[in-house]
Parts: C-alpha cells; structure tokens; sequence
C-alpha cells in the first residue's frame, strides 16, 4: 500500500498544480526525505517558495504549517546518500522544476 501510495506521490508531483508542503520533524511521517544542496545541477527538484498559496505548483512550494492540508510532508536530512530527493532553492520562480 505504501509503494502504491509513494508511485501516485511521484506521478502527482508531475502532473499536480498546487504543492503545499509541510516540513515534519518525523522521517516515517514523511512522502520524502530532502537533501538541500548547493549546486543547481546536481538537484532533483528546483524550489521557489511562494507566499501565495495559488501561486504554487511545477516546482514553487506553498510551506504550510499544518500538515493535513499540505500536498507532501518532506523531512530535512543531512545526507544526501539517504535522501529521496535533493534540492537546490531558487530565488527565480521561472527556474522551479521537478525533474525527476
């Protein structure tokens, strides 16, 4: 039921146009584990974080503070080899994409 689930979570993240997000502090509570990292190339998703709750989706994230109204719960980790996704912050919400 989880794989079932995580598939759906990736073909949505394609095809979805809102993207609120809620940052847990619980791994197993998470749809995915991010690795922030610095260079734009490496990045599986490009983020610009938006204020405007219709303004998210194709990359630009709506950070919300409560966690059943938000799209995806992502946990922060240290380690981008245990990570789903790594991600590089954009300050240009014409770079956000998801690429994988």
């Amino acid at each position: 039921m989880r794989t079932i689930l995580f598939i759906l979570t990736i073909i949505l993240s394609f095809y979805g146009n809102a993207q609120s997000v809620y940052v847990t502090e619980n791994k197993y509570d998470a749809d995915f584990k991010v690795y922030v990292t610095s260079n734009k190339y490496e990045a599986d998703w490009i983020v610009y974080i938006t204020n405007n709750k219709y303004g998210a989706g194709s990359g630009k994230f709506y950070m919300t503070d409560n966690k059943y109204s938000a799209d995806y719960k992502i946990y922060f980790t240290q380690s981008k080899y245990s990570s789903d996704r790594k991600i590089y912050y954009t300050s240009n919400k014409y770079e956000a994409e998801l690429k994988k």
